[in-house]
């Protein structure tokens, strides 16, 4: 077993999505906290390192590009010039894992082949860890506690952001309609009569989009449209009444600033991504009851997704804000009846 002594270089290897980089960033930091003194880089793709920057338990950011030799080069030339002691490979694909190899770490952890996301990339951890936990933060843990981490997980450190786009002056709801794949997304018209109700109770509907997709939703009735950048999604988050959102990066993000609101789920697991308990809230969790479990990429709205009405999202985005006044004993959820 591999036991950190606490003066390492570490290598800290999850590319992306954005969801994915929220949700290992806890198990890292919670890895600085029980050994300050590593020196702890991370590995990134560089859309993503607006998240991480700034972050006072990392050491520095190495972005990692692929779309020419030349760049595959200079990250590997950049490994080459840290020399690692620990790789820690939280993304569980052949990719990540001959990346950790790359750095010439000797010790290399990362998820046994039942866990990894491509089995044949245990091979290459010197220390391949069989996670206990259900949910993907507390399963990031599972690899850490291998390691020697004796702390318990706290809510991460988040750069502030940086306003970008135009945002009402007064309350609203923050939302970002598209996901990675449309089996996880909510109609768009569902959006459109969310935001007439919301109007009724005095808050506007504000959906933060990529500037490549403002002609989705230009003309949505009941919605104001933000584009921005990372840094622009950030700020526009903390400055949000609440957040509405699908299993997307950007619903995380709200999670992970401890705002209230409403965490749409249908065809992915909320036990193994959703709302997470430490994060802060209250976030109300709508599932339809029959929804069926699937992560298959398919390009049309999920039927357990339709199921979730706007009125339901409402009432819920009510509760989850009065909740936030009067914190309840736990974390509220609600599932379609």
């Amino acid at each position: 077993m591999v036991v950190l002594h606490g003066n390492e270089q570490v290598l800290v290897i999850r590319l992306g999505a954005m969801g994915d980089v929220l949700h290992a960033l806890p198990a890292v930091e919670a890895l600085h906290r029980s050994f300050p003194f590593l020196r702890i880089d991370w590995l990134v793709k560089p859309r993503w390192m607006p998240l991480l920057q700034g972050n006072p338990h990392l050491r520095r950011l190495i972005p990692y590009r692929r779309d020419s030799f030349a760049s595959l080069r200079a990250v590997a030339a950049d490994l080459h010039a840290h020399p690692y002691d620990v790789a820690i490979d939280l993304q569980g694909l052949m990719q990540s894992a001959l990346l950790g190899l790359l750095s010439g770490a000797r010790q290399r952890a990362g998820y046994a082949r039942a866990a990894a996301r491509e089995k044949l990339a245990a091979l290459f951890y010197t220390l391949p860890v069989t996670p206990q936990a259900t949910h993907i933060i507390n399963k990031h843990m599972d690899v850490m506690k291998a390691l020697g981490v004796t702390g318990a997980l706290e809510p991460c450190w988040l750069p502030p952001g940086q306003p970008d786009g135009e945002l009402p002056d007064e309350p609203f709801v923050l939302a970002a309609p598209f996901a990675g794949w449309a089996s996880k997304q909510w109609s768009l018209d569902c959006y459109a009569q969310l935001g007439l109700l919301l109007g009724g109770q005095g808050l506007r509907l504000v959906l933060n989009v990529a500037e490549q997709d403002r002609a989705r939703v230009n003309g949505l009735p009941h919605a104001d449209i933000h584009c921005s950048s990372i840094e622009g999604l950030i700020d526009a988050t903390r400055r949000a009444r609440a957040v509405v959102g699908v299993d997307s990066g950007p619903l995380h993000l709200g999670i992970a600033l401890g705002k209230p609101g409403v965490a749409i789920f249908g065809p992915t697991d909320p036990h193994r991504n959703g709302p997470w308990p430490l994060a802060g809230g209250p976030m109300m969790l709508l599932r339809a009851k029959h929804a069926v479990t699937s992560y298959k990429r398919e390009k049309e709205i999920a039927p357990s997704m339709r199921e979730i009405s706007p009125i339901l999202v409402r009432d819920a985005l009510l509760a989850a804000l009065e909740a936030e006044v009067s914190p309840p004993a736990s974390t509220p959820q609600r599932g379609v009846r």
